[in-house]
């Protein structure tokens, strides 16, 4: 049909409206729906009142019209209406007259209600039975709920009742347990960008793979949404879907400007990290969304150390092993954290540059490798500031405390003792004794036994010394999966140049080409290119550099809650209060909280 000007007067429908699937085999990722409304269909196991909930854009009103044309079909009742018949084409284009679909956010009262069920009392005019879709059904007001049970109890036989709601806390009991229900499920992005990319194809509308996962990613779940961004997409692009076209419509952020943080958060690099900055504010991109995208990315990072096998391929798969090299699992997952607060703490920074960029230099001072030179620099720097006077106190104070063998006499006996005149020194102890023992609940007062870091500052041997294969792992350079396969493997044997070493069955999957040779590499390097290094797959090892680590920190741990538990002025605070020892607080010193 053409108009005056020789122009199809047909308008051209949205693509959520055109690929709105007719039939349950064009419904995608609600299988579980599909699979168990068919098999009621198909035994005639028939109920009156169906529920339908799931969040916006997932299904809920198509499902209601498909199961409507299945109930009415002229084919019979059946799990694959014909599409063909009047009934089929008359739902199709919404002019049945047996199904009815009612608002309830614009019908919430009792009223409403009412007229509805007067009209549920009549036979249907031409179909086998009468279908109600009631949408958003949360939103009736609680008389309009009331009035409803009975019918919806035993409404008759000729009635069909399908409700549909986001919130499905928000209906009654009541009516919840009169009706089947049905928990629709978010798609999945992946799911998403393949059913945008059939829909594409036949428009024959060109796109990108990495503009569909950008529009999937935003539709968070929701099919149509992701069709009506496909619209945006298409209209903004002029008749295409690129990548960066849809990037500049969604204001999101590229993914090589978050590598590019990443790699300057890898290379303690300040100022080129605040130079990133820079530009993200001069592109006018988002730091809320740039966090979030970053805390996306990270996620992304830990499932490739942790679990690779879980992690899909993409477009920027080599930065991300570059990054995962680059970053050790503690690292990512402290990061991760760090985005997480930052975006949180957002609004109250005193503008959204600064705070963005001081989450930028947060995970930069407490990046694992630059904690230790930052305090050595701070301590470095505050040195002077110790006093001879000062420096009397600490003994002081262990000495008065290792001599204490009872606890504080109470205020009434200091009152009736005289007391002689103070000295200058002994009038600090108590005063400072007493503010260490006010912390006593988070760090023990006495330092454990065991040492921090045992035999890894051993002398470096030679390439015909017998190795210690602690202190070879903590001289070398390694990050990322090679350190961790550093710390995962012991040394079997050592003969010359011939060096073997195992990994658990637990870490084999550590024992990756790359990683190996990275591993292999540093050796090399600091013990000569002689080195012959064999890796081997065995029995679960008990002298890795991690399980020594981990021996240490719990036999720390150990001894210092130890430690707390006998103190004295503890036990008294305990007995007076009737309190409890939380171990989880207690820390050794020297360790951070």
């Amino acid at each position: 049909m053409t108009d005056l000007f020789g122009e199809s007067s047909q308008p051209a429908l949205a693509l959520a409206r055109k690929w709105r699937p007719r039939a349950f085999a064009d419904l995608k990722g609600q299988e579980h729906v599909v699979q168990a409304l068919s098999n009621a269909l198909t035994q005639g196991r028939l109920h009156h009142a169906y529920l339908l909930t799931g969040t916006r854009g997932v299904g809920k009103t198509t499902l209601a019209r498909i199961l409507a044309k299945c109930l009415n079909c002229e084919t019979g009742v059946t799990a694959t209406p014909c599409g063909v018949c009047s009934v089929c084409t008359q739902i199709d284009a919404g002019r049945f007259v047996d199904l009815l679909e009612l608002d309830a956010a614009s019908n919430t009262g009792v009223d409403n209600m009412r007229e509805v069920l007067d009209n549920a009392q009549y036979a249907p005019t031409v179909g086998r039975y009468k279908v109600y879709i009631i949408d958003e059904v949360h939103m009736l007001s609680k008389p309009a709920f009331n009035s409803m049970l009975k019918t919806l109890e035993e409404p008759p036989a000729h009635v069909k009742f399908i409700l549909a709601t986001t919130d499905p806390q928000k209906i009654p009991v009541t009516v919840l347990s009169r009706c089947l229900q049905f928990n629709l499920k978010p798609m999945p992005p992946a799911l998403v960008a393949q059913h945008l990319g059939e829909v594409l194809e036949q428009e024959k509308v060109a796109c990108e793979p990495a503009a569909l996962n950008l529009l999937a990613r935003a539709a968070a779940g929701s099919m149509r949404d992701a069709l009506s961004l496909t619209d945006q997409a298409i209209a903004y692009g002029g008749g295409t879907v690129e990548a960066a076209a849809v990037e500049a419509m969604l204001g999101t952020v590229r993914r090589d400007y978050l590598f590019d943080l990443l790699d300057a958060l890898a290379a303690r690099n300040g100022d080129a990290l605040l130079d990133q900055a820079r530009q993200l504010a001069e592109r006018g991109i988002a730091f809320d969304a740039t966090l979030q995208d970053l805390g996306n990315l990270l996620t992304q990072l830990a499932l490739l150390l942790h679990a690779p096998g879980t992690v899909e391929s993409s477009l920027d798969a080599e930065r991300m092993q570059t990054c995962a090299a680059q970053l050790d699992a503690e690292t990512v997952q402290l990061y991760y954290q760090i985005a997480l607060n930052g975006r949180r703490d957002l609004p109250y920074a005193p503008d959204e540059f600064s705070g963005f960029c001081m989450t930028l230099l947060r995970m930069l001072a407490f990046a694992p490798g630059s904690r230790d030179s930052a305090r050595a620099e701070v301590h470095r720097e505050s040195a002077p500031v110790r006093t001879a006077a000062a420096e009397r106190v600490a003994p002081a104070i262990r000495a008065e405390s290792a001599t204490r063998a009872e606890p504080p006499m109470p205020a009434a006996r200091r009152e009736a003792v005289p007391s002689a005149p103070p000295a200058p020194a002994p009038t600090v102890v108590p005063i400072i004794e007493a503010a260490a023992r006010a912390t006593v609940p988070a760090v023990a007062p006495v330092e454990p036994a065991v040492p921090s870091a045992p035999v890894l500052a051993a002398r470096e041997p030679g390439p015909g010394d017998a190795w210690d294969w602690l202190a070879v792992v903590a001289e070398l350079r390694l990050g990322g999966m090679a350190k961790m396969l550093a710390d995962h493997c012991e040394l079997v044997t050592q003969h010359g140049d011939a060096v073997t070493l195992r990994v658990g069955e637990s870490h084999k999957h550590l024992l990756d080409r790359t990683y190996q040779d990275k591993l292999v590499s540093a050796l090399k390097d600091k013990y000569g290119a002689a080195l012959q290094i064999t890796f081997e797959i065995g029995a679960a090892a008990e002298q890795t550099p991690q399980q020594v680590r981990t021996r240490i920190k719990e036999a720390r741990q150990a001894e210092a809650v130890a430690a707390i538990e006998s103190d004295p002025f503890v036990r008294d605070l305990v007995d007076q209060f009737g309190g409890q020892i939380d171990a989880s607080t207690i820390q050794p010193l020297g360790e951070s909280t």
